[in-house]
């Protein structure tokens, strides 16, 4: 059965995520054959990311702008996304389970009276039912929910449903979007931002992450640099964030950041079970520690016994190099 599916694209600092893709590709398995793929911008000045979206399978975008939504605030986003769900009627209504999408998500839902299935990495088609899965239980487990009654509502966890492939000869429409905003409790004028990340951790490929094990602030150095040579972005757990070592920001795990990199580099990192709530996911997990039972190794798919001072030195020679003859 087609389904009319409403996904939101998230545009943050200028630049479109590739979440907004990802949503997408879950929103045409949803759709089927005949179905329709809506997706909507929210912001200020993000009109010119609809031609990106209907390239990646938009069949039409809805573009919401107010100077009021340059920056995400509950209140103002879940006023948009209340009105254009009201006119569209959608079957099926998809969410980036970002920062952000984690605060909407369920702030509509209560409003919407409708079920809400979170943090789902993949779907499945039984006959006309939709089968979302999820991870429970810190990522040890996975369990199977399909909504019986009302629209799917559903927020989908970065870097695991793939997106398609760009199609330059795809058309589709666009449309604005007349929107109200009514008694906005918060309104942001500036954002000071305590970290300028070149990669965006949710999002990032390759995460170099560094625990405990680094000592100071000075042995993220290290971690820093092979991140840029690998394109990725450098994470922490929460004990390096506790003693310091680094900002809040970069903490991965239970209380932090979840993320599903296609390489998660682990050093000197335990293994303590909330962080691997936050990376366990992870499509390719190296570890480096010197403590040969450490529990990060029950995880990893490779493993390297040392001293990290010692080995990230050498790992990142060996990536210059073959980078360099690429």
């Amino acid at each position: 059965m087609s389904k009319k599916v409403l996904v939101l694209a998230e545009a943050r600092d200028g630049e479109l995520r590739n979440v907004s893709f990802e949503v997408i590709a879950a929103g045409k398995k949803i759709a089927g054959d005949g179905g329709e793929v809506y997706a909507l911008l929210v912001g200020d000045g993000v009109g010119s990311f609809s031609d990106a979206l209907i390239k990646q399978g938009a069949d039409q975008v809805l573009v919401a702008e107010h100077a009021d939504l340059k920056t995400y605030t509950t209140d103002a986003y879940k006023q948009v996304l209340l009105q254009v769900i009201e006119e569209q009627s959608p079957d099926a209504l998809l969410i980036p389970h970002t920062s952000s999408g984690k605060d909407l998500a369920p702030r509509l839902a209560a409003k919407l009276s409708s079920g809400l299935v979170s943090d789902i990495i993949d779907i499945e088609l039984a006959g006309d039912e939709v089968v979302f899965t999820r991870p429970i239980y810190s990522g040890k487990a996975f369990e199977k929910k399909s909504v019986t009654g009302g629209m799917l509502f559903a927020t989908v966890r970065p870097n695991n449903i793939a997106a398609l492939d760009e199609d330059a000869s795809r058309s589709g429409d666009t449309k604005d979007v007349s929107i109200e905003l009514k008694d906005l409790r918060s309104i942001i004028k500036d954002v000071v931002k305590k970290t300028s990340g070149k990669v965006d951790l949710a999002e990032a490929k390759v995460i170099v992450a560094g625990g405990r094990g680094v000592k100071s602030a000075e042995g993220f150095e290290p971690l820093e640099e092979l991140a840029d040579i690998l394109g990725g972005a450098v994470g922490a757990s929460r004990g390096a964030c506790d003693a310091e070592y680094c900002d809040y920001s970069l903490q991965i795990g239970q209380t932090g950041k979840v993320v599903t990199p296609e390489l998660y580099i682990a050093v000197g990192i335990s293994g303590a079970i909330q962080h691997l709530a936050g990376m366990s996911n992870s499509k390719v997990i190296v570890a480096i520690n010197k403590d040969a039972e450490a529990p990060i190794f029950d995880v990893a798919d490779y493993g390297l016994v040392g001293d990290l001072f010692d080995i990230l030195p050498i790992l990142t020679d060996e990536f210059k190099k073959v980078k360099a003859g690429a």
